[in-house]
């Protein structure tokens, strides 16, 4: 049985949602982040927001900028692992984020992740997924696409898969800093993508992957 959400006290809630209401002061007061809706607008429609993933804050700013509306009814998916290891993020993941945790131990694990992810969907949510699975320290633009993406796509057909790339945050948050450096963070979100009709798995992560990266935006120029 896919994990259901759990049920939480009134003063648990009111916490959470203060906390909630800090870190996207925090996060747009610091970084400025901005959501630039390209390809869609930002409407209360059921969606998979699928986005690269350079930095721990990725999620956090994904979530910060998405108008409060839409927010409310948006779970990221995350690992369980990363947020079930202290007390505090134990609170700030699946309390504050509300997130869909999945046990990325393959060994460990007893429940197939995907059934906690449709079931997330079929309660009403929106999800946010990074499909590479693991940050992204190298020079290419995006690691390979898991199969996620493309499961739930072929699974829910109907939910909109919204390519949404991050600009900056690796220069915001680089790895193993502390303290953000203030950068203007921007999230781009592109035209949905669907699983075509007896599309193939990699066809189908190559063409979402493509978006994705269509997102991103023009280096600088640095010609004298």
């Amino acid at each position: 049985m896919a994990a259901q959400t759990p049920r939480r006290s009134l003063p648990r809630r009111v916490a959470a949602r203060a906390v909630g209401h800090v870190l996207v002061f925090v996060a747009r007061f610091i970084t400025a982040v901005r959501a630039d809706w390209r390809g869609v607008e930002p409407v209360a429609r059921q969606r998979v927001y699928y986005a690269n993933h350079v930095s721990n804050a990725d999620m956090p700013m994904i979530w910060a900028c998405l108008p409060a509306h839409i927010r409310r009814r948006t779970r990221p998916v995350a690992a369980a692992d990363y947020w079930l290891k202290t007390p505090l993020r134990a609170f700030v993941g699946p309390e504050v984020f509300n997130c869909v945790l999945v046990d990325r131990r393959r060994e460990e694990r007893t429940e197939d992740p995907m059934e906690a992810i449709l079931a997330a969907l079929d309660e009403g949510s929106s999800l946010i997924i990074f499909p590479e699975g693991n940050r992204n320290m190298g020079d290419e633009p995006l690691l390979p696409f898991r199969a996620g993406l493309y499961n739930i796509g072929k699974a829910r057909p109907d939910v909109d898969l919204v390519p949404a790339w991050i600009a900056n945050l690796n220069e915001i948050m680089p790895k193993g800093e502390v303290i953000p450096l203030p950068l203007i963070c921007t999230v781009t979100f592109g035209a949905p993508v669907r699983v075509a009709e007896g599309e193939n798995r990699g066809n189908f992560l190559a063409r979402a992957a493509a978006a994705l990266v269509a997102l991103r935006p023009e280096p600088p120029d640095t010609a004298p």
